[in-house]
């Protein structure tokens, strides 16, 4: 077991509002779960903000669209 297994059995709450939850429901995949969801929506934020620093656009590794949430 992997520790991004071990930390994927852990339940956590996270209060969103109905808004953003729908938000989140229409990125995820049918069968991503919300965990992977978000790990990818944290790796994106960091790429994004590690290239704004270095001023690129970061560029997706697998050719899909990206999709960005309103904050």
């Amino acid at each position: 077991m992997t520790e991004d297994e071990e930390v994927s059995e852990t339940t956590e709450l996270i209060p969103v509002t109905e808004k953003r939850w729908n938000q989140l429901r229409e990125l995820k995949a049918e069968s991503q779960s919300y965990d992977e969801l978000l790990g990818l929506l944290v790796q994106e934020h960091k790429r994004r903000r590690l290239t704004g620093s270095i001023g690129q656009e970061p560029k997706p590794e697998d050719g899909e669209p990206r999709v960005l949430i309103d904050e």
